[in-house]
């Protein structure tokens, strides 16, 4: 471990030394941005320097630490070594953007050419360190417990996170090699290695943790109140979730090293991980295809007398409970018509819609169990489903309410004669949502149910008893008692006109040109218009046959000449 360590360092030193040796060649700068450029080279080159030379002093030490403090020591060590590689891989980006024939770019792709491999090394040499340690601590957690083992893990999971910063710092120096021209096909080759075996590692632990879990969920299941059952139920599944990001992290160096990772990939989304669209790329889909596919099959060979079974079951109930559904929706029609019972056409059609697909949601669900899905899940999404379509829905849920309060309150009902909204005619069908009007000149009008609660409603068949109101004039030279007269005798004897209550015949209005009469019978609802039309024609014809005027408007002109 020593011996790493120090050669570690020695490269790292020799490429920041190197940053010393040509530090007079700032005044070659030919602009002042390569000027910028290279002060900030130069200033990253001090840092190391200074860096390296803080790291030197502290890894001289650790022989000296006493034991107990001396691990915290190394982990300060591998920390601050992590952080100058992070600094390394800067310069090496920064020296890339200088211009190609600058002395300071040259002289430092020089050093770099000749010491980077020195510092891959290094960094590999520091990796087997790290995984060396990972499993010393690893084998000592089975004689922990309690506090101590706790901690033991928490430090393990850091000197996880430092080997992927590890491998992540080595992807860096591939990069920035490149930028500078260099060759890495040695580097690259081995860090693929690791990086293959480190995915395949995670792969096995998750598919791992994921059954080991699962078990321990079916077993918690049956048995709740087991708190040991609860706490390694969790500690899977908290391992579980770890080995994800750390392949999700594997992963993606990969795809930066330009390395097929698709069948890691397609893991992840089997997990749940939520990936972004570039992912998706043809052998991510493929490997999906082909493991959906395989799973597919084995299941149809293994289970294919239990799924036919399963499927006949699914067909029976839905049959079932369709024809159940059916006679549920009769039955109800039925105790809804019965006499003395009076609902609203609206509410016996909902009453029996309602009961009809309570009955078919019932068989439904059922016939789902018996298919082995699970119903918790599916409700859970449906109540989701539910709220974001009511969201989206106001104005039809506002039609639904007002069709609610029409259904209780029921200001009109099927086959009445209505005006609501500047619309006027005879209700065919009504619903939750819209009522159907026919106008008189036989147009169809569909009206939002919020659109008449929220308005006047006037329905003019309500009632089983009208009042016809007309109105008559006669001329002022005309006798008003023998008018008054005529009126009752043909109100009187119309068959449809009511003697309770009586009609009304009273003088009204002295109006410009005529004396106006009112009339008044009372009808039933139906007879109405039938009354109405047959005394407006009677009256004219029995005024002409007595001599009874009916004056129209007019107007006396008078004329005056004046003489000039």
């Amino acid at each position: 471990m020593k011996k790493a360590a120090l050669r570690f360092l020695q490269v790292m030193l020799l490429v920041c030394l190197a940053g010393t040796s040509v530090a007079q060649n700032d005044s070659d700068a030919e602009n002042a941005e390569a000027q910028a450029q290279a002060e900030q080279v130069q200033a990253l080159l001090r840092g190391l320097e200074q860096g390296l030379r803080e790291l030197q002093s502290l890894a001289g030490q650790i022989d000296a630490v006493p034991e107990m403090d001396r691990e915290a020591v190394v982990f300060r060590r591998d920390e601050r070594s992590f952080q100058l590689l992070q600094q390394l891989d800067k310069l090496a980006r920064r020296t890339a953007e200088l211009p190609a024939d600058d002395p300071l770019r040259a002289e430092i792709e020089k050093r770099l050419r000749e010491d980077f491999i020195g510092v891959a090394d290094a960094v590999f040499s520091r990796i087997d360190e790290l995984s060396q340690r990972i499993a010393d601590f690893t084998g000592d957690l089975e004689s922990l417990s309690g506090s101590q083992r706790i901690v033991s893990e928490a430090y393990i999971h850091s000197l996880e996170v430092m080997r992927l910063q590890s491998y992540g710092a080595l992807v860096n120096i591939i990069e920035g090699r490149n930028a500078l021209g260099m060759p890495t096909d040695d580097m690259a080759q081995r860090l693929q290695g690791q990086l293959y075996l480190r995915a395949e590692t995670l792969v096995g632990r998750i598919q791992f943790t994921g059954a080991a879990g699962k078990e321990l969920q079916g077993r918690l299941q049956a048995d709740p109140q087991n708190t040991e059952l609860g706490s390694a139920a969790k500690a899977f599944s908290s391992r579980h979730q770890m080995n994800i990001k750390r392949l999700t992290a594997i992963s993606a160096l990969l795809q930066r090293l330009d390395l097929d990772s698709s069948v890691y990939k397609s893991v992840l989304v089997k997990q749940g991980q939520s990936l972004s669209v570039r992912d998706f790329e043809g052998a991510v889909a493929m490997e999906l295809l082909r493991d959906g596919w395989d799973s597919l099959r084995q299941a149809l060979v293994d289970q294919a007398p239990d799924i036919v079974l399963s499927l006949l079951v699914f067909i029976l109930i839905i049959l079932a409970f369709r024809v159940l559904s059916r006679l549920t929706r009769r039955a109800v029609i039925a105790a809804c018509n019965r006499p003395g019972i009076d609902l609203s056409t609206l509410l016996k059609d909902i009453l029996a819609s309602v009961c009809s697909g309570t009955v078919m949601v019932i068989g439904i669900l059922m016939a789902l169990s018996q298919i082995g899905i699970s119903l918790g899940p599916m409700l859970a999404g449906l109540g989701v489903a539910g709220f974001v379509v009511g969201f989206a829905l106001q104005d039809t849920l506002s039609n639904f309410a007002a069709g609610g309060m029409i259904l209780v309150y029921r200001p009109y009902d099927v086959d009445d004669f209505v005006e609501v909204t500047g619309a006027s005619g005879l209700v065919k069908k009504m619903n939750l949502v819209s009522t159907t009007i026919t106008t008189f000149d036989n147009q169809t009008l569909v009206v939002p149910n919020s659109k008449i609660w929220g308005d006047v409603i006037k329905n003019v068949t309500a009632q089983k008893l009208r009042r016809v109101d007309m109105e008559f004039g006669i001329g002022y030279s005309d006798d008003i008692e023998k008018a008054e007269r005529v009126l009752e005798d043909i109100v009187v004897k119309h068959d449809m006109v009511l003697k309770k209550p009586g009609p009304m015949i009273k003088l009204h209005t002295l109006a410009d040109s005529s004396v106006n009469f009112v009339v008044r019978p009372w009808v039933k609802t139906e007879d109405y218009w039938d009354v109405y039309w047959d005394i407006t024609r009677e009256v004219k014809m029995r005024f002409d046959r007595e001599g009874i005027s009916i004056p129209f408007p007019q107007r006396d002109v008078h004329l005056y000449n004046e003489q000039a």
